[in-house]
């Protein structure tokens, strides 16, 4: 049945009818690769997998301060029957030690230190009790591997560190740097062109005259591209001439993947933006009204590039600022998103991050009473929603944020969270 709004417009759709039209005949821009310097690519797509270049780290190290030891040499230790070590020298931070540790030795060492050869855990300083300068007691055993991180523990060498699509985080930063990856490729940002049109708009810094108002719906779309990853390219203020409209309209085509015409989608004599889209050629206009409010007028049309044949989403955003932000949302976001290049993870389908969600957690994790714990999860979507899965290691393993998309705090009062149980995620 065809819908009819108050003026008698016919063609009005949902706004589910509207976003099946223009997916029909979305066609993901070729974007162009880039590479840039890694402190500024923060939000940027990632234009092909990054693969660790060699084992990280690459040497054992230190999660404590305290003594590198062998193991076995603690083995039964204990406040009434200490073992006796030897210490035989300290482990400075940046070098590597020059020297095995034998049976009954041991060398201290501080976090983030190397190993000696030999050594295979670390005794913290709480559990050692000094005798002389060259001598400590080990009140308390450890085992092998115990207070270390073993070389590629947190990357093997050929590992997909990150994949082609993945918009990057501070943790993403972070790990690249690790790798030594200081130039980082990435998809070019989708440019989208703002045209502003009305008799009746003059420019921010102007003095309006009676009836003319202040161009601030550009500066508001302008944000908002910046935001969902966009760069933006401004066409000017257009008066309500259909020739001056069309001649912009195909200036932006010529190096833009999506054109917004701010004003000019409701219906009257002076608004020709639905004309000029379909004067370019087929498709056209897709739809011209939508039964949402606010934000009715809304025009969602297709041009074709001449040079490539390629396809530019078209939007006619109505001139109320309060319908602009929604149309934006509901309909330039996601082919701007879908612009970029990005893959979104499955679960995170209309999650934003810095959101706090809702999910069960899909494997108990014991808490220490006195201490607040902040786990770092994945996050998995299935039939009954969303559950969070813990990903376990040590807070100096970098890749464990990496592959974690948020966090869920165990109150410093708790001794856990049950498997199953309802927790907060706080994506970052």
């Amino acid at each position: 049945m065809t819908i009819k709004d108050m003026l008698g417009r016919s063609g009005v759709v949902s706004r589910e009818e509207a976003l099946k039209a223009l997916d029909e005949h979305l066609a993901i821009p070729d974007l162009r690769p880039e590479d840039i310097p890694l402190r500024e690519t923060l939000g940027r797509v990632l234009a092909r997998d990054i693969l660790s270049p060699s084992d990280h780290p690459e040497f054992d190290r230190s999660t404590m301060d305290g003594y590198a030891v062998r193991s076995a040499d603690t083995f039964g230790a204990a406040e009434s029957h200490p073992a006796l070590l030897t210490v035989i020298g300290d482990i400075p931070m940046g070098t590597m030690p020059d020297r095995t540790i034998g049976k009954g030795e041991c060398m201290k060492i501080a976090t983030g230190g190397a190993l000696p050869q030999a050594a295979d855990a670390v005794v913290m300083f709480e559990h050692v009790q000094a005798v002389d300068a060259a001598t400590i007691e080990v009140v308390k055993p450890v085992g092998p591997r115990d207070h270390v991180i073993s070389a590629g523990d947190d990357l093997k060498k050929g590992e997909r560190v990150l994949p082609k699509g993945q918009v990057l985080r501070p943790q993403d930063m972070s790990i690249l740097a690790s790798i030594g990856v200081a130039t980082v490729p990435v998809f070019e940002k989708p440019r989208v062109a703002i045209i502003s049109t009305g008799n009746e708009i003059v420019s921010a810094d102007s003095l309006p005259g009676p009836g003319q108002i202040r161009d601030s719906n550009s500066y508001n779309l302008e944000g908002l591209i910046t935001l969902a990853g966009g760069t933006t390219r401004r066409m000017g203020i257009i008066p309500d001439n259909e020739d001056r409209l069309r001649t912009t309209l195909l200036a932006a085509m010529t190096d833009c993947h999506i054109v917004l015409f701010s004003g000019g989608s409701s219906v009257g004599t002076a608004d020709f933006t639905a004309k000029v889209i379909n004067d370019i050629g087929s498709p056209g206009v897709l739809v011209h009204g939508i039964s949402i409010k606010p934000g009715k007028p809304l025009i969602v049309g297709i041009v074709k590039r001449r040079t490539s044949g390629e396809h530019i989403p078209v939007f006619g955003l109505p001139g109320h600022p309060a319908a602009v932000a929604i149309c934006f949302e509901l309909f330039v976001k996601p082919v701007l998103a879908l612009f970029t290049g990005a893959v979104m993870h499955p679960a995170l389908t209309g999650i934003y991050l810095g959101q706090v969600v809702k999910a069960k957690l899909s494997r108990s994790v014991p808490s220490a009473p006195g201490r607040e714990d902040h786990v770092r999860v994945m996050l998995e979507r299935r039939d009954d929603g969303l559950w969070a899965k813990p990903v376990f290691g040590a807070s100096g393993l970098i890749s464990t944020l990496v592959k974690a998309v948020g966090t869920v705090v165990i109150p410093k009062n708790a001794i856990g969270i049950e498997t199953g149980e309802e927790v907060e995620v706080r994506l970052f």
